[in-house]
């Protein structure tokens, strides 16, 4: 079917972000058609009994959204803070921030067991504006009636928010926001000491999936092919890099990213598909 073929060609097309919000909207659809079926198997539940029969639902409740107003809050909120993201992060750092995000919410859940099931990304949600947050607190976003707020602003606002609503009948979600926002923080000063807590977490992911994959046949032909070396940058090369990144960032951090010039804003894309 064409309608088909233009939703796969548009998601062929799609930034890591675009493709996160297609997947949480497949899925809503999927849970209108089916909702006590994907609230049996894809939502947390806070009995550990009936957790370690269903363990994968730690990551899949996080895919799913209980009503309209849910996941239409959640996802635009991911287009305009993820879309942030990706400009100072790289996409495999998106990827691992949300994914984590997921985790250590649902694992907040189970540990303080507030009771009934956790549904939503909102942890994910939260991890990517607390780690941006943490990483460019000073950068400022407009909004139409109130003017311009700093990042560390709104981050503290949606934290106060989830404070608030551990009282509430969803305490179960503020606590998983609580989580998401903890591993963000944690995420983003790791990275600035130089180490990449989502790396090892990659590396999971790629054992079971290097698991998944079609053993290939070995062929009988022996080619042989030219190898090409790569030159390392040098130790000088790499610090001018650094320089360069440090100088746009305290430019956007002072003038906001509309401020950059065309050739900062390709070399800062440049840089973050690394």
């Amino acid at each position: 079917m064409r309608f088909i073929t233009d939703i796969q060609r548009e998601y062929k097309r799609a930034t890591i972000v675009e493709k996160i919000i297609y997947i949480n909207v497949v899925l809503f659809l999927f849970m209108l058609f089916a909702k006590s079926f994907t609230t049996n198997w894809f939502t947390l539940t806070s009995s550990s009994i009936i957790f370690f029969s269903k363990p994968w639902t730690i990551f899949t409740y996080g895919f799913f959204h209980s009503n309209f107003p849910h996941i239409l809050f959640n996802l635009i909120f991911l287009y305009y803070i993820g879309n942030l993201f990706i400009n100072f992060f790289t996409i495999k750092q998106f990827l691992n921030y949300y994914l984590l995000g997921i985790l250590f919410g649902g694992i907040a859940f189970l540990v303080f067991n507030p009771g009934g099931y956790l549904i939503g990304a909102s942890a994910g949600l939260m991890a990517i504006l607390v780690g941006i947050a943490t990483k460019i607190p000073t950068y400022e976003i407009r909004f139409n009636l109130i003017g311009s707020v700093k990042l560390w602003i709104i981050a503290a606002i949606y934290i106060g928010i989830s404070i608030i609503g551990l009282e509430s009948t969803n305490s179960g979600g503020n606590i998983a926001h609580l989580g998401g926002a903890l591993l963000g923080f944690i995420y983003t000063k790791q990275l600035e000491r130089g180490n990449d807590i989502g790396k090892v977490f990659e590396n999971i992911i790629g054992f079971f999936t290097n698991l998944l994959k079609p053993k290939q046949k070995k062929s009988l032909r022996t080619v042989h092919k030219k190898t090409t070396i790569k030159r390392k940058p040098t130790a000088k090369e790499s610090s001018e890099k650094q320089k360069q990144i440090d100088l746009i960032l305290d430019k956007i951090s002072k003038s906001g990213y509309e401020s950059l010039s065309k050739e900062e804003k390709d070399f800062l894309f440049k840089v973050g598909e690394k």
